[in-house]
């Protein structure tokens, strides 16, 4: 009998039972699997750490995408930094008006592999010719961009090794200088429950560089907790949430959804408003 026990913190294990490996390779960046899981199907696994599975991966690159291109009033030219499996950029060639997506992701492995054996979450081996892929640090391909973007989309792993990069004041201030004028960006902020403290500074940075910030959450059961966070920056006022409209195909999302999903637990009001008055 094959399981996959991944060591969440010191006090915490998730195991997953597994039917088979269907892909493995040490790529010059990360150890990649995709294991075809019992219960979540095909998952893909770095270092050991669950990133997405087949069935409830699109939960979260459904919330991560159609947050920022149904508030944006006309999002054209989008950025993904991050989302090797792809489905994120699946997504965000769902809307007619986006132009060009670019997708900047340093392991090719894991695009190649998602591609091959997890077509439901990436979308298969022949993308939509609008996405551009960038096989490339996604911090140095940012750093000299300037009001390039409409939308730019954080799909980051966890804040350790590299990635810690992406959840740093430096990084946030280099994303606003790359988008337009009118642009927004969105992250994945960690958990509520077991990253207060990565959560807060994500969101607190993001603020003091956005003229709006905004934290929304949605329920991945493959996270730690379950319960996951995202926080969105705009250089304009964002609309309110009875104001957002979505009329895309989608799994998850529908338009109350993503209203609904800025109404937050009355802990996380208290821990905001607490920071906020430091």
């Amino acid at each position: 009998m094959l399981w996959l026990t991944e060591d969440e913190q010191d006090n915490l294990k998730i195991s997953y039972r597994i039917r088979d490996v269907l892909f493995e390779e040490q790529s010059p960046f990360q150890h990649v699997m995709v294991l075809d899981s019992y219960d979540f199907g095909p998952m893909l696994v770095l270092d050991g750490v669950v990133q997405t599975t087949s069935a409830d991966g699109y939960i979260y690159n459904e919330m991560l995408a159609h947050m920022p291109l149904s508030v944006h009033p006309a999002p054209r030219r989008v950025l993904i930094i991050g989302g090797g499996d792809c489905g994120v950029a699946k997504e965000a060639a769902k809307y007619d008006a986006v132009e060009t997506i670019d997708l900047v992701e340093i392991d090719e492995a894991v695009v190649r592999a998602c591609r091959r054996y997890m077509p439901d979450v990436s979308g298969g081996e022949h993308p939509d010719p609008r996405i551009r892929h960038h096989y490339t640090d996604g911090v140095e391909f940012v750093r000299n961009k300037q009001g390039e973007y409409d939308v730019i989309i954080v799909d980051s792993s966890d804040p350790v090794g590299p990635a810690e990069q992406l959840f740093s004041t430096e990084f946030y201030r280099d994303l606003h200088h790359a988008l337009n004028e009118g642009g927004l960006m969105v992250c994945q902020s960690q958990s509520p429950i077991f990253h207060q403290d990565v959560m807060m500074r994500s969101y607190e940075r993001i603020g003091r560089l956005f003229a709006d910030t905004r934290m929304f959450t949605a329920v991945v059961p493959t996270y730690p907790g379950g319960l996951w966070s995202f926080t969105i920056g705009s250089k304009r006022p964002l609309p309110a949430p009875e104001d957002i409209r979505f009329d895309k195909e989608a799994r998850y999302v529908t338009e109350n959804v993503l209203r609904a999903s800025f109404a937050l637990p009355a802990f996380l009001e208290k821990l905001i408003a607490e920071r906020s008055a430091q």
